[in-house]
């Protein structure tokens, strides 16, 4: 058994492989042109299964929708669900699959970014009411949705610095603990506090439209194909922002600190620097895509940001393939998707969740499209394994 999974894995990674080098070898012109028809098809997604403006169905393709079977939920607020997840798994691989920290509490700074546009955005927050009643203020006065952009960055950013200054100097299991209790205190606080809106919420949380309203024509209550156009639009921007990053001299110090901190440490790497580095900017993007989701919902409370999420969020690093930003996208999309298009399945949604997760780290330990890093990696310690057997 154990010798046909080992030859399973090795042709698979050869297929791989493979398509990896046939595609590095298409000139530049049709790499380019392949991406951008992959984009075009991204934004085409929500017509998926029909033609825009006639009732033309599409044969096979209307499959993937999940309103096209009994008790589905709308399509592309499926879809915006999975650009969000792709947003936060971005995100988090900054963290854990180029830094190597293992951070449990991300949902967090999700949480922070959702309550930052929340308590300022609103006019029936605490904290907008508190200032309408000292500065004088109109009850319609509340901070701009454009506004609130660099405000739940910066107050993301701050909670990942001050997060990340005491604890960063932990490893490994110690780490982790530490993560997932501040996860935890974020949503205590939220529910115990009054400026938060407490157990009850936040709600009438604006958009780019403003206050939620019947009379928004782009970011409606019901039309949602913007809402994903928007997030699909953040994630791009995203992928291509960290892309460089990753291949800066902050990446470099990343994977160097993965791989052996102590090492990079002697090689003039400073490992607490960078390590901060990625808890910040994981931060930010984590409070980016919980600010989006607070402004499409309109609604958030405490128990929404709970350690199951957290968990998921993990999840998706860790299934798609840690390190490889296609494999970790593919992950949170599979991971938001699947479950609502086997929603006729609910009451085995979890056993089916656990039983694909022991799968899969079983037969990809690596991840469905791990990084050629990371699999080299899986390789070595598996010879220096066999090796110390011996």
């Amino acid at each position: 058994m154990t010798e046909a999974l080992r030859q399973f894995n090795e042709r698979r990674r050869h297929a791989f492989g493979g398509m990896a080098d046939r595609w590095r070898a298409l000139p530049r012109w049709q790499r380019w042109l392949a991406v951008l028809a992959g984009i075009a098809f991204l934004y085409y997604l929500p017509f998926l299964g029909d033609i825009p403006g006639t009732n033309l169905i599409i044969p096979g393709l209307d499959w993937f929708r999940t309103d096209s079977i009994a008790g589905g939920s709308n399509w592309a607020g499926v879809l915006f669900v999975c650009a969000l997840y792709v947003l936060v798994a971005i995100g988090l691989n900054v963290v854990i699959g180029l830094a190597g920290l293992l951070d449990l509490g991300y949902v967090g700074f999700y949480a922070v970014g959702a309550y930052s546009v929340a308590l300022f955005g609103s006019t029936q927050s605490p904290v907008v009411q508190s200032l309408q009643r000292q500065f004088g203020l109109s009850e319609e006065w509340a901070v701009a949705w454009a506004v609130c952009i660099p405000i739940a960055l910066a107050f993301s950013l701050v909670a990942g610095v001050l997060l990340g200054w005491p604890t960063l100097r932990l490893r490994g299991d110690y780490l982790a603990i530490v993560t997932l209790g501040f996860g935890e205190i974020i949503r205590i606080v939220a529910k115990n506090s009054g400026w938060a809106g407490q157990a009850q919420g936040v709600a009438g949380i604006p958009g780019p439209e403003g206050p939620p309203s019947a009379d928004n024509t782009v970011f409606g209550l019901l039309k949602i194909e913007p809402w994903y156009w928007l997030a699909l639009t953040v994630v791009l921007l995203m992928v291509l922002l960290v892309r460089r990053l990753e291949h800066s001299r902050v990446g470099r110090s990343w994977l160097a600190i993965r791989e052996d901190e102590d090492a990079a440490a002697v090689m003039g790497v400073y490992p607490f620097k960078f390590k901060l580095w990625a808890f910040a900017i994981g931060a930010a993007l984590g409070g980016l895509s919980g600010l989006l989701f607070a402004s499409r919902s309109t609604f958030i409370q405490p128990e929404t940001f709970n350690v199951q999420l957290s968990i998921l969020f993990v999840a998706m690093v860790v299934v798609g393939g840690s390190g490889n930003m296609a494999g970790v996208a593919l992950g949170a999309f599979l991971l938001a998707y699947l479950p609502e298009r086997f929603r006729d399945f609910s009451e085995y949604r979890v056993l089916a969740f656990g039983l694909a997760l022991v799968l899969i780290m079983l037969l990809r330990p690596q991840g469905l499209l791990p990084s050629r890093r990371r699999t080299r990696e899986l390789q070595d310690r598996a010879k220096e394994a066999a090796v110390n057997v011996a």
